[in-house]
């Protein structure tokens, strides 16, 4: 039983983490599209992190002040 809370609680992580990332990549390719496309153009998916990792540090520093 413990086994079975655990496997369910580590989905559910894994899930939203998922869910975040995929929003996250969605309002960069709405808002930022040229560093998107460059990123897949040259392979190269270092820009790409950077400002996905812009785009969630500054949704968690709004929701952070929200709080």
């Amino acid at each position: 039983m413990r086994l079975q809370r655990l496997s369910v609680s580590l989905f559910g992580f894994v899930a939203v983490v998922t869910v975040v990332l995929a929003a996250a990549t969605v309002w960069l390719l709405l808002t930022n599209p040229v560093t998107v496309a460059t990123a897949v153009n040259e392979g190269d998916v270092s820009p790409l992190v950077r400002q996905l990792a812009q785009v969630l540090l500054q949704a968690l520093s709004g929701l952070l002040k929200y709080l």
